[in-house]
């Protein structure tokens, strides 16, 4: 399944992919709509094999992917065409 990040929550006085807590989603292929945890999020990415993408209002897509810092917990950022973005933190607060 593959689904497209539509919103995010971030931490109380957060403003970097790091304080992402909440991510709103839906399924192209199925209209479906759902809301989960960072945590869930990168769980289903790397062990379920999820695929998850932005997308702007000119169509363009960039990959969800999870990164693993030193100290930490995981986190989610978007990369596209060989760069990583700030596409998560340019979509709708919730």
């Amino acid at each position: 399944m593959a689904i497209q990040i539509t919103a995010v929550r971030l931490s109380a006085g957060g403003s970097r992919h790091e304080h992402i807590v909440r991510l709103w989603w839906t399924n192209p292929a199925t209209d479906k709509t759902g809301e989960n945890t960072r945590a869930q999020i990168v769980t289903w990415i790397e062990d379920e094999g999820g695929q998850a993408h932005t997308s702007d209002a000119d169509g363009h897509r960039a990959t969800v992917a999870v990164i693993t810092p030193d100290h930490g917990e995981k986190y989610l950022r978007t990369h596209a065409d060989r760069v990583w973005t700030d596409n998560l933190l340019a979509l709708p607060r919730r």
